[in-house]
């Protein structure tokens, strides 16, 4: 292929957004500049202004491959990131086998390198009796095959609960990688949920769900987790956060580890607790969505820097599921497509600089996970490029899910994915570009 010029684009990244162009010549950028250059031979595009950004890397995924192929897999799923500018994926562990081992991931890798129209890498899970095992793989120098290491202390879809302390202690001193973590007090969710039984039954409203997946028992995890890595020195990204306690206590415990990260997704954004009423099932997730107070701090959160990165938490079910009474309906929204729009017609509303958008989405993700030449637009790094429309406003539709369904469907949004690049290559043209990603060892600097 010739050369791409785009020109006349908002070229946003995490430190700007100014009026220029850019080039990118096969897989690479070549160059940005503010004046349009003349480039022998380049197809010339005019993004009449729209917002170029580089592609978004979501780091939490549940793509539910191996095992769980008739949610969802990674040929669909990618297809759906990609079609909502997200161009480089990682996928949790928690599937059926749970992928705690280096074959686990070699077939993954393998799977998804058949597939995947985005991006590819995954992250290792942490369990009562693999530590060492882990600590083995970063000895031996295949760290580079995940991205991070997860630990769930607090159960959830694939049952990977890891509720030992001492083995907790055993991860959080491992150098080296990141250590990634849903927080949820399991004692605290197993006493509330025995209180909601004793009341309703068996029939259990979903509005209790912020309830027995309380806050309190989000506070009490993260707390626990927050105190081991200041005192262990640990690269801690605290995943989904959900409460404005949660928010402060990240922002007083980054002074102490600069190392401590956190990630919120759009849903805890977008939705609070007045709207399990009407969308009952299909807005069941771990962590749960809890209140408007909250979802303001989340916001503020955003805005300043104290949420670092934007994770879907992508986790579908078929849409027969989510009808099920309470106790048997799965946790989990199909969100990945919806992602970066949903947050994009956030930060217009709420006056979130644009410039955090493009530090939450892809560059933060790529020095925390020390993605080398990805998530930002530089000379060099891979042309993972997304352009949007900022002034676009459409109702959601049906999303390109192998489930079929999304908790945004017929919702507004103002902010439309227009154009999308993998590795140079424009998505819908049948060809994919994919690659896997490496994962480099040691420290990576949080810019």
């Amino acid at each position: 292929m010739p050369p791409t010029l785009l020109k006349n684009a908002l070229i946003v990244t995490g430190t700007s957004a100014m009026r220029g162009a850019l080039a990118f010549d096969g897989e690479r950028i070549t160059g940005i500049w503010q004046e349009a250059p003349f480039i022998p031979d380049a197809m010339e595009i005019d993004l009449g202004g729209r917002i170029l950004m580089a592609g978004g890397i979501d780091a939490h995924v549940h793509f539910r491959e191996p095992g769980l192929t008739w949610k969802a897999d990674m040929e669909s799923e990618s297809r759906a990131a990609v079609l909502g500018g997200i161009t480089t994926f990682i996928d949790m562990p928690n599937t059926a086998p749970p992928t705690t081992t280096i074959e686990d991931l070699g077939w993954k890798i393998s799977k998804a390198a058949e597939t995947s129209s985005a991006n590819y890498g995954f992250h290792i899970g942490a369990t009562n009796s693999n530590s060492s095992q882990i600590k083995d793989y970063m000895e031996s120098g295949l760290g580079n095959m995940f991205a991070g290491i997860k630990v769930f202390m607090g159960s959830s879809t694939g049952n990977m609960l890891v509720d030992r302390d001492s083995v907790l202690e055993d991860l959080f001193r491992i150098k080296g990688k990141t250590i990634l973590v849903h927080c949820e007090d399991e004692g605290t969710i197993k006493s509330d949920l025995r209180k909601a039984k004793n009341l309703y039954g068996d029939d259990i409203p979903f509005s209790e769900h912020p309830f027995i997946r309380s806050r309190e028992a989000c506070v009490r995890s993260t707390r626990k987790a927050l105190d081991m890595a200041i005192r262990n020195g640990t690269r801690l990204h605290i995943l989904h956060v959900s409460t404005k306690e949660e928010v402060q206590m990240i922002r007083e415990a980054k002074l102490l580890n600069p190392g401590i990260t956190a990630e919120t997704s759009a849903n805890y954004l977008w939705f609070s607790d007045e709207d399990y009423l009407d969308m009952g099932g299909r807005l069941k997730c771990n962590p749960a969505v809890k209140s408007a107070s909250d979802r303001e701090a989340l916001i503020g959160a955003l805005k300043d820097g104290t949420i670092d990165t934007i994770g879907s938490d992508h986790a579908p079910h078929l849409s027969e599921e989510k009808e099920r009474s309470y106790l048997d309906c799965p946790s989990g929204l199909p969100t990945i497509q919806q992602s970066l729009p949903a947050v994009i017609t956030i930060a217009l509303r709420e006056g979130i600089p644009l410039t955090r958008l493009a530090s939450a989405f892809s560059e933060k993700a790529s020095d925390i996970f020390g993605i080398k030449d990805r998530g930002r637009l530089e000379k060099g790094c891979y042309a993972d490029l997304v352009v949007i429309d900022p002034d676009k406003e459409y109702i959601v539709g049906k999303p390109a899910y192998k489930c079929g369904w999304t908790p945004y469907e017929g919702m507004k949004f103002k902010g439309s994915v227009d154009m999308v690049w993998v590795n140079g290559e424009p998505i819908g043209t049948g060809k994919r570009a994919a690659m896997r990603c490496d994962f480099a060892p040691g420290q990576h600097s949080a810019r």
